[in-house]
């Protein structure tokens, strides 16, 4: 079940940030920054944040996504994190699925994700590509020496392309 975050959820969401071994610590503490201002209702909505639960209300996994500030009907996709017991059993896709249908209804039409080229975000990467995204840019060196930026986009009014 898929529902948008509450206060119980914040501990969680930290642990599995953390258990990932993907993010560095600057990184959590962005995500966890935006978890608050969602949470304190001081974000004016540009961060639409899910948990994921299942059927015995076991914390899964989250995703935060919202409209790119500037943009008519462009998404950006925040965060993405799944508690590595259910890595590759959907609960991953279930959640893009989830983003994708709420940004159409709200006339959205493209999602753009941010990813580092390093080996540790290979699982990320391959995940965007099999789900419809496409690299549609490539910034080198961005956030360090020798550790790139992809972005990937869907366009969801051409079936992904």
């Amino acid at each position: 079940m898929i529902h948008s975050i509450t206060h119980h959820d914040r501990e969680k969401i930290l642990d599995l940030l953390q258990q990932t071994a993907v993010f560095n610590e600057q990184e959590i503490d962005v995500a966890m920054e935006i978890v608050d201002l969602v949470l304190m209702k001081k974000d004016r909505g540009e961060y639409q944040t899910f948990c994921y639960h299942d059927g015995d209300n076991q914390f899964m996994g989250y995703i935060c996504f919202g409209p790119i500030p500037m943009t008519d009907s462009s998404y950006d996709l925040y965060w993405i994190a799944v508690d590595k017991k259910v890595a590759g059993k959907g609960v991953a896709a279930e959640l893009v699925r989830f983003m994708e249908e709420r940004v159409v209804k709200e006339g959205g039409k493209k999602i753009y994700v941010d990813t580092s080229t390093t080996p540790k975000y290979g699982t990320a990467r391959a995940f965007y590509e099999k789900h419809g995204y496409r690299i549609i840019c490539v910034l080198d060196n961005f956030y360090r020496e020798r550790d790139h930026k992809i972005i990937f986009m869907k366009d969801l009014e051409n079936n992904g392309s």
